[in-house]
């Protein structure tokens, strides 16, 4: 099913959101309406950040129907360094929809519980996603990123319709066609909040990846907590459960979902980029 997206407010400001119309105009919500197969072994990803760029997108699980907006810290918009060489976000980068990872349980292969967002994915393919974009991909691997102690997983995929789809089937084929492409994804990882005063990311599995049939059961066991989030059965911990197509107790009607829309601010001139957004940092790993 394709989606449309509709921007509210203004590109790099407080205000910005991005919402979600299947192709009958209604309104979704990324997190819960979007399904996460597209068919058999082909997922959906919501692209939050296009290649390239360095506003950090991602869904906002605590407002109705889960826009988009950016991240805020300590009252301001934020933006990924440039570690040289790495410019912004190195892929496509997204979240897949129906995927929770449960903040409440400590993965056994990790050691550590959930960061309660949904799965992230990085997509290698040629093309620039905009954002907004749902796209369908398959799956090669993951990382397992341990972030302030929280399990992040970070899905490699692949769009479908990629030059080089055909032949990546498993995370051993990436570095055979794209040679460093995951070492630089490590690194950049392990060194993006740096400039920011923060110490390097760690990895679990020492920093290796993990194969695609381990990949996709991570996402089905966070597919599982999705549901078990949705029936109450696991506490939210904060996440809207608001949907339109669910036909569950947090649905709502396509009128009242038009109206949380339509009370947001139209959308508007992008504000410009911070004027050091595109500064170069020099970080070293020793």
């Amino acid at each position: 099913m394709p989606y449309i997206s509709e921007e509210r407010g203004a590109r790099n400001s407080l205000d910005y959101r991005l919402f979600f119309k299947n192709e009958s105009g209604q309104v979704v919500s990324p997190m819960h309406d979007i399904p996460m197969l597209a068919g058999e072994g082909v997922y959906n990803m919501v692209v939050e950040v296009p290649r390239w760029s360095n506003a950090k997108i991602e869904i906002d699980l605590k407002s109705s129907l889960n826009p988009l907006k950016q991240d805020v810290k300590k009252g301001k918009l934020r933006y990924v360094a440039n570690c040289f060489p790495h410019h912004g976000y190195i892929w496509n980068y997204g979240a897949i929809p129906q995927t929770w990872e449960d903040p409440n349980h400590t993965d056994p292969s990790t050691n550590c519980k959930g960061d309660n967002d949904p799965i992230d994915v990085c997509e290698i393919g040629q093309k620039i996603h905009p954002r907004g974009s749902v796209v369908q991909f398959k799956v090669l691997g993951t990382f397992a990123l341990i972030d302030e102690g929280e399990t992040d997983w970070k899905i490699i995929g692949i769009d479908v319709t990629d030059p080089l789809a055909e032949n990546l089937n498993d995370i051993h084929d990436v570095e055979k066609l794209m040679p460093g492409f995951l070492t630089a994804t490590v690194e950049w990882f392990k060194i993006y909040k740096i400039p920011d005063g923060k110490p390097a990311n760690e990895f679990a599995f020492d920093s290796k990846p993990k194969d695609r049939e381990f990949a996709e059961n991570v996402i089905a066991q966070t597919n599982e907590s999705w549901k078990k989030m949705m029936s109450g059965e696991i506490e939210a911990k904060g996440t809207s459960l608001v949907n339109t197509t669910l036909g569950n107790s947090h649905s709502i009607s396509a009128d009242d979902a038009a109206a949380v829309v339509s009370q947001m601010l139209g959308a508007a001139a992008d504000e410009p980029l911070p004027a050091d957004v595109n500064k170069w940092h020099y970080v070293s790993l020793k």
